[in-house]
């Protein structure tokens, strides 16, 4: 699943006019874009992470925390 979730936002990232994930891509980016901002943040890997996940989430509709 995590494959094909990778596959989902390299066609978002290059094709962006023609995906279907635009959507979740938007939603996930808003959301990453307020937490990084908040300050909240303590590590850049956390926001890329927390974005992957937004992103999973929106694309799927499960939360990736119950893997």
């Amino acid at each position: 699943m995590s494959d094909e979730i990778g596959e989902r936002l390299v066609q978002v990232l290059k094709t962006p006019e023609d995906s279907e994930g635009q959507e979740s891509f938007a939603r996930a980016m808003e959301l990453t874009k307020a937490y990084a901002s908040s300050g909240s943040a303590t590590h850049f890997s956390a926001v890329a992470r927390l974005f992957y996940d937004l992103f999973e989430m929106f694309e799927t509709g499960k939360d990736p925390r119950q893997k």
